[in-house]
């Protein structure tokens, strides 16, 4: 087994497509395929299920699967160790993160890096979740805090915790003495959210359409202190992740716990694409000691 198997037997396992999977890998679909025939051949068994529509991981190549990222992790960390070891730190390095994340101190992090390794020249993007893990995989950001539930294909994916998310009313509303609320209570009322390109949006919808319930979203904001300020204005009700409600802005407003068997979670992670800049696994060490103290 090498590298170059295992970067191919990742791949596919993520894309289920050797067509896709050849373009990830930047290969011919030939010469991956022909890889992890050889891998196959080597161990004895057969690693994926090959059907006119998709490839998928028989029990044997989900059992390889996590070792073969770990083989490739490491090499990665171990090759950017050694450019640590021998060069001062200098290039770019393009960070996007999505505003108020929570468990990220996104803006102290890059305060640290710009002390300890003051040669690397830092670009900084404020966006929504969809937009930079897309600036990511084309390859114009090299690492972005995100937040959502769903899983980033083709992009490493770095995760720091987990938060429920919450329903926001202001004091006068009808649900504001509830201690719960269930999902069918909130059918035809207005509410605040975020655009699209929020991940939270996309929570939102996806868990309001999987209970039925048909909603109208009478403002759609980019900044969480306005969102705040529409519910205390009472132009609708909102749900946020857990952190947000906790926010000095939201006090007066009642917070409300939806059913934690049906409610999504509020993810926070940090995504790098492939190749990424050589700094960039150096922000997530920094990021990971500095949770590590504090924790």
């Amino acid at each position: 087994m090498d590298l170059r198997q295992m970067e191919y037997l990742v791949a596919l396992a993520d894309e289920q497509q050797f067509t896709r999977a050849a373009a990830v890998c930047h290969v011919s679909q030939s010469g991956l395929s022909a890889a992890i025939r050889g891998l196959e051949e080597e161990l004895g068994t057969t690693l994926f299920d090959r059907t006119t529509r998709r490839v998928v991981p028989t029990d044997a190549g989900l059992a390889l699967l996590p070792h073969a990222r770990t083989m490739l992790a490491q090499a990665a960390a171990a090759r950017d160790a050694v450019v640590r070891a021998t060069h001062e730190l200098s290039g770019s390095l393009r960070v996007g993160a999505e505003q108020c994340l929570g468990m990220v101190d996104v803006n102290a992090l890059l305060e640290r890096v710009h002390l300890l390794y003051p040669l690397v020249e830092l670009e900084f993007t404020q966006a929504g979740s969809h937009e930079l893990a897309a600036r990511v995989n084309e390859g114009t950001l090299d690492v972005a805090f995100v937040a959502g539930g769903g899983q980033v294909t083709r992009l490493r994916r770095h995760e720091f915790g987990r938060r429920p998310i919450v329903l926001l009313v202001p004091p006068q509303h009808p649900l504001a003495g509830r201690d719960r609320v269930e999902w069918a209570d909130l059918r035809e009322l207005d509410f605040v959210d975020f655009q699209e390109s929020w991940a939270v949006r996309t929570l939102n919808d996806e868990a309001c359409a999987a209970h039925g319930v048909p909603r109208r979203v009478s403002a759609a904001v980019n900044d969480v202190h306005t969102l705040l300020d529409l519910v205390h204005r009472g132009l609708g009700i909102a749900l946020v992740p857990q952190h947000v409600a906790a926010k000095p802005q939201a006090s007066g407003l009642v917070t409300l716990r939806l059913p934690p068997e049906s409610t999504p979670e509020w993810v926070v992670s940090a995504i790098t694409g492939a190749p990424a800049a050589a700094s960039a696994p150096l922000l997530l060490d920094l990021l990971d000691a500095e949770l590590a103290l504090s924790a």
